[in-house]
């Protein structure tokens, strides 16, 4: 979503955290389509009435995997359908090949396996950093998520200081 949605001139910067960052021409699809071996594969139920949801009873291990299990219940049943039509739309103009970005990896994730995080994130040459936790990193580990939000604002504010 950010990667076209950061085109906005309002927009100084981006901050993926376990997301999807696809160039010009890709979508999610386009991405999760060759996973390398052993990846897992997102628990991505067939469309309904051109909605998706995951799995709900792999959604704990697929997305939630290091919250308590109530925790991870309750995502699992306040999942909010998204439409098919975003697993397929693709990418005008990556936000990231203009405006500096930072990309935080969950080390855990089994949505987006971790090497493929690396990847987009080193292609965007956003500033990395990694965090233990699954795909819900930003429940489960949100100082590293906020850390990572602080660091991205001070360096923006620093440079429209300077500027």
């Amino acid at each position: 979503m950010i990667t076209e949605a950061g085109n906005d001139p309002k927009v100084a910067g981006l901050v993926y955290i376990a997301a999807f960052a696809p160039d010009k021409g890709e979508s999610v699809a386009t991405l999760i389509k060759d996973p390398p071996p052993g990846a897992p594969f997102p628990p991505i139920l067939p469309p309904q009435d051109g909605f998706l949801l995951l799995d709900k009873t792999k959604f704990a291990a697929s997305f939630a995997a290091d919250l308590p299990k109530d925790q991870a219940d309750f995502m699992a049943n306040a999942q909010v359908p998204w439409g098919s039509e975003a697993l397929n739309s693709t990418v005008s103009d990556a936000a990231w090949r203009s405006k500096p970005s930072w990309y935080l990896v969950a080390t855990d994730d089994k949505m987006i396996p971790p090497e493929a995080q690396r990847a987009m994130s080193k292609r965007a040459v956003a500033r990395t950093s990694e965090a233990r936790g699954s795909h819900a990193v930003y429940v489960s580990n949100p100082e590293a998520v906020a850390n990572l939000i602080r660091a991205a604002a001070q360096v923006l504010d620093a440079e429209k200081a300077t500027a």
